[in-house]
């Protein structure tokens, strides 16, 4: 990868890692304005600190480690930008089963998104979808069956990793639900500021595997990730202390995401199955549709 790639990239993934993490955004804002002023600085500082290095640092490593623990720890952070014919092939073996699990998880999520979730309709049709919110459990059945059915033809591993990835969803889907509950109850109990930034390093956590996860359709360089990734959490950080009322005026940006992880989840799926999408497709995708979307809040916002 050239230097141009490598920061077109970064930018996709500083992008995405931010757009994905506006409800976390507007949950950390919302439970720090009952906070100290000393807690929602040590929350600003360290617990910066901990969600990038921690988990979004972490977290893409540990998941290129363990599908490729041939590699070792150094191999799986190394091992993108390594010209050994044995970790190239050891990487080319194992892509496909992580990228179709995290395709998967995408796939789920946005459908969850579109059937389900409450929303700002700004395109034709998701009125009609979120009415037939009973049928989320349907299509995603279908759709895993699919896959499944499709990923054993070329790899076992690969069916596997597709359940791996529709587990986590339901998992993590789980845990946020649960955040969003725990957040009402925040706002009604006088808890101490420590248990309150638990929580919020908790729901972080959480929230951060729809970004990791969504970073591999850009590249499997952990390195990349971290930098990318990091980047993103501290714009967040930046966004949750000073414009986060503003943000929230930008009323089709969780649309953005959403149609965001859409597209990443078919490169996830497609490159797992071989179609070689190229490296530039995804970041620029994202800029694309996070452009129209704040294009068309931006109109909404001055009409």
């Amino acid at each position: 990868m050239d230097i141009s790639s490598a920061i077109l990239v970064v930018a996709g993934l500083v992008l995405f890692e931010t757009i994905s993490s506006i409800d976390n955004a507007i949950i950390n804002a919302e439970v720090l304005a009952t906070m100290s002023a000393k807690a929602r600085r040590w929350f600003l500082l360290w617990g910066m600190l901990f969600a990038v290095f921690l988990i979004r640092g972490i977290l893409p490593w540990l998941i290129v480690w363990l599908a490729t623990p041939e590699l070792g720890p150094i191999g799986a952070l190394t091992a993108t930008f390594s010209s050994d014919p044995r970790v190239i092939e050891a990487i080319e073996r194992s892509a496909p089963i992580l990228l179709i699990g995290g395709g998967t998880f995408l796939l789920f999520l946005f459908f969850h998104w579109l059937f389900l979730e409450p929303k700002n309709f700004g395109l034709f049709g998701e009125k009609f979808f979120q009415s037939q919110g009973v049928w989320f459990y349907a299509v995603v059945s279908i759709l895993l069956t699919s896959i499944v059915w499709i990923a054993m033809k070329e790899d076992p591993m690969m069916a596997f990793g597709a359940v791996v990835g529709s587990s986590a969803f339901f998992i993590t889907h789980g845990f946020k639900q649960n955040a969003e509950e725990k957040e009402k109850n925040l706002m009604q109990q006088h808890l101490s500021d420590s248990s309150k930034i638990l929580y919020l390093e908790a729901i972080d956590a959480t929230f951060s595997i729809d970004g990791v996860l969504g970073a591999f359709a850009f590249t499997l360089a952990v390195p990349l990730i971290l930098l990318g990734n990091g980047i993103g959490a501290i714009v967040v950080r930046q966004v949750t202390v000073g414009n986060i009322e503003r943000i929230k005026k930008y009323v089709f940006l969780k649309n953005g995401a959403m149609y965001s992880i859409l597209v990443l989840g078919l490169i996830m799926v497609g490159d797992a199955f071989g179609l070689h999408i190229p490296t530039w497709f995804a970041p620029i995708s994202t800029f694309a549709i996070v452009g129209f979307f704040f294009y068309k809040s931006k109109r909404k916002l001055f009409c």
